[in-house]
């Protein structure tokens, strides 16, 4: 006997969560060490262009602001970035922002640009990894956001269709990534990207920060079980 597809109420939803500026408050000290990174290899790269230009991976940035990657640069960005990645924090209420999720039947995935080290310390920003699902990062993918492939390796790993899942991120590369795979996108302004920008890349609605995600649960976060 064929058992009944499940109802969309059974099926449960998943919440993405990019990292850096979504959940850890780092993107200035991510633009400063780029910035040192730049000034130490001779190039004059202004802390704007740096700024609209985080949430690429590493080689997409450096290319996207001097027309090709280079290693050394990007080298150049972790030492620094190494040097003050200890003194970061996550933003306010994130665990419960997170706790919530999981308390509704929500997956949690990270979806991150980060890789290696970043990795343990944003689990222990965030308070561990107990209510994270999985964690998706640059170094299971090829391509770096606005490209989809990040978050389509995080439904998979969520393990639920796309139409069930919403991304939230500070970026207009996270909407435009999101929209392409046919998540959700949710704005968060934590990260320097305004409100208007980040619609205009895909996202539905925008909040200040994970405290004001939480107060305002029920009105962007997909169905729990």
């Amino acid at each position: 006997m064929t058992e009944p597809a499940p109802s969309a109420a059974d099926t449960p939803g998943a919440v993405l969560f990019d990292v850096d500026g979504t959940l850890v408050d780092t993107v200035y000290q991510h633009v400063m060490a780029w910035w040192e990174a730049f000034a130490g290899a001779g190039h004059v790269v202004s802390g704007y262009d740096i700024h609209r230009a985080i949430g690429r991976g590493s080689d997409d940035l450096v290319a996207s602001l001097l027309g090709t990657p280079d290693d050394a640069l990007t080298d150049a960005h972790a030492r620094h970035w190494g040097d003050v990645r200890g003194r970061t924090t996550a933003f306010h209420q994130v665990p419960e922002l997170l706790r919530r999720c999981t308390d509704r039947g929500l997956r949690v995935v990270l979806c991150t640009s980060g890789e290696g080290p970043d990795l343990d310390f944003f689990l222990d920003a965030i308070g561990g990894d107990g209510p994270v699902h999985a964690v998706v990062s640059s170094e299971d993918v090829e391509r770096s956001k606005p490209s989809p492939e990040i978050v389509q390796k995080a439904v998979e790993a969520a393990g639920v269709p796309a139409a069930c899942c919403v991304l939230v991120g500070d970026t207009v590369y996270d909407a435009q990534a999101a929209v392409a795979a046919g998540v959700t996108a949710v704005g968060v302004l934590c990260g320097g990207i305004s409100e208007a920008e980040l619609r205009a890349g895909g996202a539905t609605s925008v909040y200040a920060n994970p405290a004001e995600l939480l107060a305002s649960f029920d009105d962007w976060a997909p169905g729990g079980r």
